[in-house]
C-alpha cells in the first residue's frame, strides 16, 4: 500500500539518520523523530590539540564525532588522566541534556583533525518540549548508558579496592 503523503527524505538526510542511529542516544528514534534534530546539527572542525571544552565549562551543547578522534580527560593536580577516546558516531557532553550542568571532563581533538556535529542544548530542549515521546526515548537511552557507567565504576572499584573512597561519591550526592 502506498502512502502518498508520507514524508520522503533525501540521501543526505538518510545518511545522517544512519549516523545518528549508531549512537546510543538516538538508537530508539525513528526517521521522523530523528528529522527533528537535523536542522540543529551544526558541523564544526577542530585541529589536533584544540580544546573543544574544558571541565567546569557550562554544558551548552551535545557533540557527536563525525570524523576523527576526540580524547576525554580529567585534570588531576598538574596532570591529565585520559578517560577514553571517542570515534565516529560517539557522543560526548551528554550532560547538556540536563538543566544547568557543567562539564565534568575536558574534551580535546586527538587526531590531526576532527569533524563534529554540535547540537545546542536550547534546540534539544525545544524538541523535547514539543515532543514528549522523543524526550522519553532519548532520556531512557541516557539513563541506560549511565547505568552501564555505574556498573563499570563498581566493577573497577572492586578490582582496585582500597585505592579510592567510593563512599565519598555517594555522600557528596546525598548532601
Amino acid at each position: 500500500m502506498l502512502f502518498p503523503f508520507k514524508k520522503t527524505y533525501s540521501k543526505h538526510e538518510r545518511r545522517l539518520f544512519r549516523f545518528l542511529q549508531k549512537n546510543y542516544l538516538f538508537r530508539k528514534l525513528n526517521e521522523n523523530e530523528l528529522a527533528e534534530f537535523l536542522p540543529y546539527m551544526y558541523p564544526r572542525h577542530y585541529e589536533k590539540g584544540e580544546v573543544i571544552f574544558f571541565r567546569n565549562d557550562p554544558s551548552q551543547a551535545l557533540y557527536l564525532v563525525n570524523k576523527g578522534v576526540v580524547a576525554l580527560n580529567l585534570d588531576v593536580s598538574d596532570k591529565f588522566e585520559e578517560l577514553t577516546r571517542l570515534k565516529t558516531a560517539d557522543a560526548f557532553g551528554d550532560n547538556a541534556l540536563l538543566e544547568d550542568k557543567k562539564r565534568v571532563y575536558n574534551a580535546i581533538c586527538f587526531s590531526d583533525q576532527c569533524e563534529l556535529y554540535v547540537i545546542p542544548t536550547v534546540n534539544i530542549y525545544d524538541i523535547f518540549e514539543h515532543n514528549a515521546k522523543i524526550r522519553a526515548k532519548v532520556m531512557t537511552s541516557m539513563a541506560e548508558n549511565y547505568d552501564r557507567y555505574m556498573s563499570n565504576l563498581f566493577r573497577s572499584y572492586q578490582d582496585a579496592y582500597g585505592f579510592f573512597d567510593l563512599g565519598m561519591a555517594f555522600n557528596a550526592t546525598n548532601q
